[in-house]
């Protein structure tokens, strides 16, 4: 279907030169309703922790620029047709990297794991941190439970009042000037 370790070594350079941290790369069906597949890549710019409307499309540009390069000299990197979809993590944002659960310590957090550990696979609870590799959650059932970071399958915040009072606003600059782009990538 799609490497996602290759695709993310050509989209990182991209983001970072652009001045932002990549979040996820990740392939889901889309959104679009169509069937097909969607490429989604999030990124934040530090100083902010989102994305204007601009910068999305900065990103989209040279990330769908990248990847046709890489296509140009025969790289299959995704089977099939794709949709492009560039965003800001949001407020209930994923959590992917040890820095964000570094970052968003004292949230609430819904969180599940690949095995168990303690006898549960879904955590729902405060975030208490990271310590080197090892998750703590405070599970509003189980207790504190610590796990590795690599044993995690998904993690997001829960969107809170606490932690709408935490996040910067987000700029909507931009957005009633948004046009949907149905473009297609599809092998050639």
């Amino acid at each position: 279907m799609a490497d996602i370790a290759r695709l993310t070594e050509i989209i990182e350079p991209e983001a970072k030169a652009l001045g932002f941290d990549l979040v996820r790369v990740k392939m889901m069906p889309s959104e679009a309703g169509d069937g097909g597949m969607a490429l989604q890549i999030m990124a934040e710019d530090p100083a902010t922790g989102q994305l204007i409307i601009d910068q999305c499309a900065a990103l989209s540009r040279r990330v769908s620029d990248a990847i046709d390069a890489a296509e140009e000299i025969g790289e299959v990197l995704i089977e099939g047709a794709y949709h492009l979809e560039v965003s800001s993590p949001g407020i209930d944002r994923p959590l992917t990297r040890a820095k964000d659960f570094a970052d968003w310590a004292g949230h609430e957090t819904k969180v599940s794991l690949n095995e168990k550990v303690d006898g549960v696979r879904n955590l729902r609870g405060k975030l208490l941190g990271i310590e080197g590799d090892t998750v703590t959650v405070e599970d509003n059932k189980a207790g504190a439970v610590s796990f590795p970071l690599d044993n995690i399958h998904s993690a997001k915040l829960v969107l809170t009042d606490e932690l709408i009072a935490a996040t910067q606003p987000l700029d909507t600059t931009g957005a009633e000037d948004i046009v949907e782009d149905e473009t297609e990538k599809a092998d050639d």
